[in-house]
């Protein structure tokens, strides 16, 4: 509001019409409310990417668990080979 009565009084005290200067003041409000996020909007918006960050996680670490089984079980197959050619 404060914002609003300060941009009215800069416009009306440079000889803009009054008429002018309340389309002017009404497009700056529609805009503020239509294209900037409210603080609620930040939280739901973090809250959302908080839950994907989770689950985007949890499936890289199926994924590295699952790796470092077969890694393993590639090395154990590869040394019982040595031991095997060496013996």
């Amino acid at each position: 509001m404060k914002t609003e009565l300060a941009l009215y009084q800069a416009l009306i005290s440079i000889n803009v019409p009054e008429q002018k200067a309340n389309a002017v003041i009404d497009a700056l409000e529609t805009d503020m409310f239509s294209r900037l996020a409210t603080k609620a909007d930040i939280a739901v918006l973090r809250t959302d990417l908080l839950a994907e960050l989770k689950t985007d996680i949890s499936q890289i670490e199926v994924k590295l668990t699952i790796r470092m089984g077969l890694m393993l079980s590639a090395m154990t197959g590869v040394m019982l080979a040595a031991i095997k050619l060496m013996l």
